[in-house]
């Protein structure tokens, strides 16, 4: 039988969170929105039988899970409601709005036993699986450098909501991105001992928030870590992700792996196993946001259909697991490490 499920969020909720949460074997009943009009529209676009204006409201219709894609300062409020009422969790990153929320949910999931699952899709990314997958195969040795650099335009370009703009609702870029950048350093290098950062807003005028990151960190593992992004540079993008180990270097160029050592020092392309392959959404991708479906969905797919496994108690499926609630926790603490970084002038914290 299909986990019946609900969605909190018009926007990315029921642009990609409706569909993956379809593709991987959920009823989705109900869209829950602030605005009665926009939900009861996008709920008959999407073709979810129930519009509903409070989480309370989709509840009473009997579920099995909620997923949360509601701006930042609505997560802990929303999964601490869905938890209580004995449901599966689904919750958009950046996780909560500070370390102490990140905390309280994690313990309420813990003690109510449900699945609690973050909005790391990217996970499934065919470059980030694929690396890490390859530092599993152990391919590069021991790793010992991580670099993450990109500059992007979005800020420039793509009309962000409201709140993305109030540090007081969860706004800004390193809540939007850099908490995405953390995890992929957690999944591969595991945690962070100590982060030196800094914060910046390269826009004129400001925008209020951060859209600039630059941070190094060290892992408890040994490697060290330098991630800088911009997501108001204006140009065509750029960016590079390169690993060196002990015996070679992984990098990519966007979905392409690359690998080079000693004997084959000019690199080549990384073939990563068949059960890394993303599933094709050409037919679900339409309208304005098309080419950024195209990019989030597959991986979102994958999201959810790991998130339906560990409802049901099948055993995890190959290649990445998905990010819990403790992982956000994890990825919390880091991000509050950066923030008194930044405030302190680059000063080394500890975590």
């Amino acid at each position: 039988m299909s986990p019946r499920a609900c969605v909190v969020g018009t926007s990315f909720g029921a642009r990609i969170h409706i569909p993956a949460l379809r593709q991987a074997g959920f009823d989705v009943v109900a869209l829950v929105g602030l605005d009665p009009a926009k939900t009861a529209r996008r709920a008959e676009r999407f073709g979810v039988e129930h519009a509903c204006t409070s989480l309370g409201e989709a509840l009473a219709l009997g579920l099995d899970a909620v997923s949360i894609a509601g701006p930042p300062a609505t997560h802990a409020p929303l999964a601490t409601e869905a938890i209580a009422a004995g449901c599966h969790v689904l919750c958009e990153k950046p996780f909560t709005l500070d370390v102490t929320e990140a905390e309280q949910l994690v313990n309420a999931g813990d003690a109510a036993g449900v699945v609690t699952i973050l909005g790391h899709e990217f996970r499934w990314s065919v470059a980030q699986s694929s690396i890490q997958w390859a530092l599993s195969e152990g391919v590069i040795g021991t790793p010992k450098l991580f670099v993450s650099a990109s500059f992007i335009s979005m800020l420039r370009t793509f009309p962000m909501p409201e709140w993305w703009f109030d540090p007081a609702r969860g706004g800004g870029w390193l809540n939007a991105s850099g908490s995405h950048r953390i995890d992929a350093v957690r999944q591969w290098f595991g945690e962070i001992e100590a982060v030196s950062a800094g914060l910046t807003s390269t826009s004129d005028p400001e925008l209020g928030v951060d859209d600039t990151f630059n941070i190094r960190a060290c892992t408890r593992s040994g490697v060290d870590v330098a991630l800088v992004q911009s997501g108001a540079a204006a140009g065509p993008g750029a960016g590079m992700t390169r690993v060196v180990g002990t015996k070679g270097t992984l990098w990519a160029e966007g979905d392409t792996v690359h690998i080079a050592t000693d004997g084959e020092p000019e690199g080549r392309v990384l073939a990563p196993p068949a059960f890394l392959a993303l599933p094709d959404v050409d037919a679900l991708a339409a309208g304005q946001h098309a080419d950024m479906t195209l990019m989030e969905l597959p991986p979102y797919i994958r999201l959810a259909q790991a998130f339906r496994r560990a409802i049901e108690g099948a055993p995890p499926g190959p290649g990445p697991q998905p990010a819990t609630f403790a992982d956000g926790l994890a990825t919390m603490r880091v991000l509050a490490a950066v923030r008194q970084s930044a405030t302190d002038k680059g000063r080394w914290i500890t975590i």
